[in-house]
């Protein structure tokens, strides 16, 4: 995306601005590349953040061409500068460095290939070949195989396969469910005060129940009923009751809620 100059004469995307002052619509004398520059540092930041570097190398690109065009025009000589001709000069510059780009490139792939020729030579390939009397033989694909091991082989083959079985050693099979460990730590919390996540689930042997409490917690964070913090990032999760002496009352609906979640 071009940056867009709002200056008194013009209103557009720089682009088009060096194109209005090619084509002679806009004399660059009354442009303020001052007024052009100070407005693209302002939302120079913006654009840094964003990685636009696109953006940054076309202003920086048109806007040296528009000084140059400018400084040109300012500057005494024998005889005014033409504008298309230095337009046909900045492209036969663009032209020449993408060939010594290319180049660079060819002789970069040079370079390597003379490394591996160098490594080539230093190696010497067999001049002579096999003996005269030398006779290569295939093998016997056949040998050692007798009509027993065929049968053998035949009835391994065309025996009944075991069912397979699926290992389920990995599924948690314990009915733990979030509602009873809300109600649990609705006992327990308002007599703990504020509490680590981690003092609250220490107890606790099998990943899935503190899978459930934490889920609890949040349940009760949505309620309103306790209130989460942490002080530092990756730090303990601190818990700490919140709820009024009518918690059950008001949980009721909640449960219910963490009840259809589960079904």
């Amino acid at each position: 995306m071009s940056h867009v100059v709002d200056i008194p004469v013009f209103n557009g995307p720089i682009d088009l601005l060096l194109r209005v002052v090619s084509n002679h619509e806009l004399d660059v004398l009354e442009i303020p590349m001052a007024d052009v520059v100070n407005a693209f540092l302002v939302e120079l930041p913006a654009i840094q953040e964003s990685s636009d570097m696109d953006t940054i190398s076309e202003f920086l690109l048109i806007a040296a061409i528009l000084v140059e065009l400018k400084s040109q025009r300012l500057l005494p000589g024998s005889e005014d500068p033409d504008a298309d001709e230095d337009m046909v000069g900045f492209e036969e510059r663009d032209l020449l460095l993408a060939r010594l780009l290319e180049c660079r490139a060819y002789a970069a792939a040079a370079d390597v290939f003379v490394v591996m020729i160098e490594a080539a030579a230093a190696s010497f390939p067999r001049e002579s070949g096999l003996e005269d009397d030398f006779v290569v033989h295939a093998p016997d694909l056949l040998a050692g195989v007798t009509v027993d091991k065929l049968a053998q082989a035949y009835l391994r083959a065309t025996a009944e396969r075991p069912a397979p079985k699926v290992d389920l050693s990995h599924v948690t099979v314990d009915a733990v469910t979030v509602s009873e460990t809300v109600q649990e730590l609705v006992q327990r919390l308002p007599g703990l005060g504020e509490v680590s996540f981690r003092q609250l689930t220490q107890s606790l042997v099998k990943r899935i129940d503190v899978i459930v409490h934490f889920l609890a917690v949040l349940e009760l964070c949505k309620l309103g009923k306790v209130s989460l913090g942490q002080g530092e990032v990756f730090g303990d999760l601190r818990v700490e009751w919140i709820g009024s002496d009518q918690r059950l009352d008001e949980l009721a609906e909640g449960l219910a809620l963490v009840e259809d979640y589960e079904g």
